[in-house]
Formats: C-alpha cells, structure tokens, sequence
C-alpha cells in the first residue's frame, strides 16, 4: 500500500508565487492545496486538515496573524505547523509569530530549497514529536516547555537568553548550508561554556530558531553570560569568507549576539515567561 503524502495548505496572494509554490512541492511529492485569502485558509484547515501550512502575513481580507490565532484556538487546527511566509522583518513581527505559536518565519524574496528544508524539518518534529531542534540537537518544543514548568514552580534559578542576530542576512549571503553551520557552531560555543563553569542539572535548549535558553543558579549567571558573550563575539568574524572579514559588510546586516537575563518576578504561564525572555534583547 502506497505511503500517504503529506498534505500542504499554501495560503498566497500573490498567483504567481501560489502557482509557483503549489508546482515546486507537488513535484517533491507533497499533495498541495492553494487559497489566496485568509478566511478561505481557515475554512481549508477546518475540511482538510493539512499536515503543515506555509501562511503569507499580508492577505486580502485577514492578515495571517489572525488566520493562525483563529486555528490555534480551534481544537482541530490547533497543532498543524505553521510557516509564515512574508516580505516583513521586522523584530515585532517575528515576536507576534512566536506568541501565536509559529513553527517557523521566512522572509520573501526567499530560496524555495531552504523552504522545503523547513518544511521537512517541521513536518518531522510533528511527525515523529521531535524533542530536539533538526540543525542543533538540542532540547526543543516540548521538553523545553518541561524545563520551564519546573521553573515556574519556584526553585533557586537564573535564565538566559541568548539570540543570534542577523542569520536572515547572512543566509540570503551565504546560502543555507552555512547559516546551518553557523547556528551548530553557536549552540556548540554555548554548550561548551555551559560545561566548563556549570554544573550537570543546567539547562540548554531552544525557545526560537535562533534564540537560545539557559537556565542556570543564580551565583554562576554572571560569569557564564560574560563567558558566552566573549566567546561568540570573538568568534562571529570567521564564520565569513576573508574577503568579506576585509571589507565588512553593513553592521545592521552582520551577525551579532545579545543575551539577556529574565528578571526575576511572577510568571502565571510558560508564554508569559518566554516573552518576558524574548523582551530582553531590548
């Protein structure tokens, strides 16, 4: 008996992309399903129940946000990974996608293979209830929410964040493949650093493709963030090719680090700690 193919909603606008997209994944041997408007999107998640939907933010009528917050209350809809699919970069959009439980965030104009790489990825962490990111290995989804549960339960605890800026820019430079590298070769200098100065009971995980939690005691929260921010910020230059270490690109563009401790105070949800978290990179 035939495997069944994973079925796809493309909720676009935009016919050329939509055609486009619906071609590419059909040949790839997805089962693909295109509405151009959010309420159709919504109606289409209801009756078919896709396996993953790739959600364009500006629609017609509904913008995406309200597409995702109308199936992530909707008891049928609410677990289906959701790609935003969008021309907007700015941070407050990336965060309003992660508060309405977005998979993933790509920014038009995008490359079609590093799409179908993320599409892979989060239809195998659906499939297979993946506890781990696909490019770093480390603690993702579920077992993070875990680590943070006992967090709000009390306990002598710091946490932080660290975020890698910037990656967008340096994939649409460099390509996939080595912003991939870049971000194992960041989870790497953080787990090492955690290693040297932690102790076994610390925490790393994922809270954002890019954005890194550590959850450590109180007394070695200072001296690990120093010893992460000096270790990646003096690393940050060689993941570029020479030519561009020479004649550096735009400092709004280039890879950077900031990390920030959650202030500590009363958190009545896992969501409202990790916002809390994300609002430290101010």
């Amino acid at each position: 008996m035939a495997e069944a193919k994973p079925k796809l909603l493309i909720v676009e606008d935009d016919l050329d992309v939509a055609d486009m997209l619906n071609a590419y994944f059909r040949v790839q041997g997805y089962e693909v399903f295109t509405v151009n408007w959010g309420e159709d999107g919504v109606r289409a998640s209801q009756a078919s129940r896709p396996d993953l939907i790739i959600l364009d933010i500006r629609l017609p009528d509904i913008d995406g946000y309200e597409v995702a917050r109308r199936l992530r209350s909707d008891r049928r809809t609410a677990d289906i990974p959701i790609i935003f699919l969008t021309e907007k970069r700015e941070r407050a959009d990336r965060l309003q996608g992660l508060e309405l439980g977005a998979d993933d965030y790509i920014t038009k104009p995008f490359d079609v293979q590093e799409l179908r790489l993320r599409v892979r990825n989060a239809l195998r962490r659906a499939s297979q209830d993946t506890l781990t990111n696909p490019v770093t290995g480390l603690p993702d989804g579920r077992l993070v929410d875990e680590r943070l549960r006992e967090c709000l339960k009390g306990g002598n605890w710091a946490m932080l964040l660290v975020s890698l800026e910037n990656l967008d820019a340096f994939r649409e430079s460099y390509g996939f493949v080595a912003s991939d590298d870049v971000l194992r070769a960041v989870s790497l200098m953080v787990h090492n650093a955690m290693r040297e100065i932690g102790t076994s009971g610390d925490f790393l995980g994922h809270i954002g493709p890019t954005d890194f939690v550590l959850i450590t005691s109180p007394e070695r929260a200072a001296t690990l963030q120093e010893r992460v921010r000096s270790r990646l910020e003096q690393s940050l230059d060689y993941f570029y090719p020479i030519k561009d270490r020479e004649q550096p690109v735009p400092r709004s563009q280039r890879l950077a680090i900031r990390i920030g401790e959650l202030p500590r105070g009363a958190y009545a949800t896992i969501e409202d700690l990790k916002m809390a978290l994300l609002r430290t990179r101010k």
